[in-house]
């Protein structure tokens, strides 16, 4: 059975502008999903809407077998941790953990075992009696964490708990979080924005884009067979690099992507999960080819395509440079010692491009056997709207207010 079941979830403001739209997904008892995607996508109006904090303007929400859209939040069952969660800063480690529980006129006896249980797994105990104060901050996190899992709930609900956090705290807390869930056996939902945690956490992601599901995937999947161009530049760091308006010749020794004046052969592979490609082929149909960064190789025997490294950049210790290619395009690749105005060549592996067309922005290139299909994924067949679909919804739910002036003639 689904611990937690969305159909057709959408949030209207009484403004008119739209939060989410259509949203519908399941989890199974024990799952770990993120839910992410860049700023005002969405992900934490939907937390707060399983929670109960806000009502939904349309679709129903499921936890267990009942529906809870006119539960009260705290009937719901659910535990959230927030970002800016914070501690009694006059009570112990003891009783902010235990605070909720007290709330709900739990035994005093209950709440002894339960506190003590989840300092133990927190690694509180010989802190348990101390003030926020006079602890670390890890103590203090760990403590927020403490009283949401105390309750026991069916869910967990996480609204960017570590953000903010120094990076060595940060990673710290990421694997706590990991460990927490197999340890408790519970749901977690968890959003972020930063699609690296998303990535390394979850064991199934839900991808948001201004209120609306573009994919929901195990993240091999999402990586390798992304459902639309957004997918593909988002999951993944550095970002693919989408080449635009694109088109697509036959030749006599096989098919070409052909943008500016360069032409970049397609692999049989690649032809062979397009079904459509005679669409495309020497007619006006355009194409967005994705090419992600750890595919190409600089200088490396047989290179298609030279470009002149025109920035550098290094993140986190990893050397990048952007080589522009033509008038239109240019490609980030993995280089040591790029020096700005070098030429270099870049070898493209072919067997992994990524194909979508050039008006709808989804994928033209179906699954192969590289595929995994989670069977708890039930959303793994979703087909997210085209661009234009997207565009028209938002346009219909901008208040009149936000909506630009027309053009006087």
């Amino acid at each position: 059975m689904a611990n937690l079941r969305l159909t057709g979830v959408s949030k209207i403001y009484p403004s008119g502008k739209m939060a989410l739209y259509n949203v519908s997904f399941s989890s199974s008892e024990g799952e770990f999903i993120a839910i992410t995607g860049g700023a005002s996508c969405g992900k934490s109006t939907l937390l707060r809407i399983i929670a109960g904090l806000e009502e939904c303007s349309a679709g129903d929400i499921f936890i267990g077998d009942k529906k809870v859209n006119d539960v009260d939040p705290k009937d719901r069952d659910v535990a959230m941790i927030f970002q800016s969660n914070t501690l009694y800063p006059t009570l112990t480690l003891f009783d902010n953990i235990a605070f909720g529980l007290k709330m709900r006129n739990v035994p005093a006896a209950v709440i002894e075992q339960r506190v003590k249980t989840v300092a133990e797994i927190l690694g509180l105990t010989d802190v348990l009696y101390r003030k926020p104060k006079t602890v670390t901050a890890a103590q203090r996190q760990l403590a927020t964490y403490g009283r949401a899992i105390a309750r026991e709930p069916k869910l967990y609900l996480l609204d960017e708990p570590i953000n903010g956090l120094d990076p060595n705290l940060r990673t710290y807390m990421k694997n706590v979080l990991v460990n927490l869930q197999v340890r408790m056996k519970g749901t977690f939902l968890y959003a972020t924005k930063n699609i690296a945690d998303a990535m390394s956490m979850a064991s199934r992601i839900v991808v948001l884009k201004d209120g609306f599901v573009q994919q929901i995937d195990t993240p091999s999947n999402l990586y390798d067979y992304p459902a639309n161009a957004y997918v593909g530049f988002f999951v993944g760091n550095p970002t693919m690099n989408l080449l635009q308006n694109v088109a697509v010749v036959r030749e006599e020794d096989g098919v070409y992507a052909v943008f500016d004046d360069l032409k970049l052969k397609l692999s049989d592979k690649t032809v062979s999960r397009w079904s459509n490609i005679d669409e495309y082929i020497g007619t006006d149909k355009k194409v967005i080819l994705g090419i992600r960064p750890e595919d190409i190789t600089p200088d490396g025997e047989g290179s298609q395509i030279e470009g002149v490294v025109c920035g550098t950049d290094d993140i986190d210790g990893v050397k990048l440079a952007e080589l522009d290619i033509s008038k239109n395009h240019s490609l980030t690749v993995f280089m040591e010692g790029g020096v700005k105005g070098d030429k270099h060549g870049a070898l493209i592996n072919t067997e992994r491009l990524y194909v979508f067309d050039g008006e709808t922005q989804l994928t033209l290139l179906s699954r192969d056997e590289g595929y995994v299909k989670d069977a708890k994924n039930s959303e793994a067949d979703f087909k997210p709207l085209t661009k234009a679909e997207t565009e028209d919804k938002i346009i219909q739910y901008t208040p009149v207010a936000e909506k630009p002036a027309k053009k006087k003639h």
